[in-house]
């Protein structure tokens, strides 16, 4: 452990698990079930918005929205599967490490502006680690797939917030609410990237 930023070193331990003593086969395992386990808490997040959401549009929108976060969720699931693995249940991921910072959101707002922030966050991950070298094919075909997703909510669940704010006149409020979570973001994410690095490791 690094006794002056309190992660692990590299070859520690992330999720109680050596990554030292891990073959890269079990490395990308664990990588993609932080990627399945952040799709299923992004899963909960929308769950929980859905029923705050009363237009016809934004209702046909968000379901689409949670059906590709829930099959997400399952296309990382398949991949570990083909791996000849099965999902490491993950402890303190991105989503529970930025919901202890984040507390629960005080309005509509705020619970959009912390799905933009939670789905660049996904887009970021999944672009990052296609422009790895040497990602094989099927991770590769999975990471496609769902960064193409990830562009499209994100656009939609921001101007959904915008929408929303400017009828209410809260405009402000949901630019200091975006502000707010992305600096959490990035400073929740600093606790985990070198982690990933080390994980996506050959």
């Amino acid at each position: 452990m690094n006794s002056s930023n309190g992660r692990p070193d590299r070859g520690g331990e992330v999720n109680g698990m050596d990554l030292g003593g891990m073959s890269a086969k079990d490395k990308q395992i664990l990588i993609f079930s932080f990627y399945r386990d952040a799709e299923l808490r992004g899963a909960r997040l929308l769950f929980n918005l859905i029923g705050h959401l009363k237009g016809a549009d934004a209702q046909l929108r968000m379901s689409r929205h949670l059906a590709d976060e829930t099959r997400h969720a399952w296309l990382w699931t398949k991949r570990i599967s083909d791996l000849g693995g099965a999902p490491v249940m993950i402890d303190d991921g991105y989503q529970r490490r930025l919901g202890l910072r984040t507390g629960v959101p005080k309005s509509i707002i705020d619970l959009l502006a912390l799905t933009v922030v939670v789905e660049e966050r996904a887009r970021s991950r999944y672009e990052a680690h296609a422009a790895l070298p040497d990602v094989d094919p099927e991770t590769r075909e999975v990471l496609k797939a769902v960064t193409e997703d990830e562009t499209w909510h994100l656009a939609w669940i921001e101007r959904e917030m915008r929408e929303l704010a400017r009828a209410q006149g809260e405009e402000q409020q949901a630019d200091a609410a975006l502000e707010r979570y992305r600096t959490i973001d990035r400073e929740v994410y600093a606790t985990l990237a070198a982690d990933e690095a080390e994980m996506m490791r050959a």
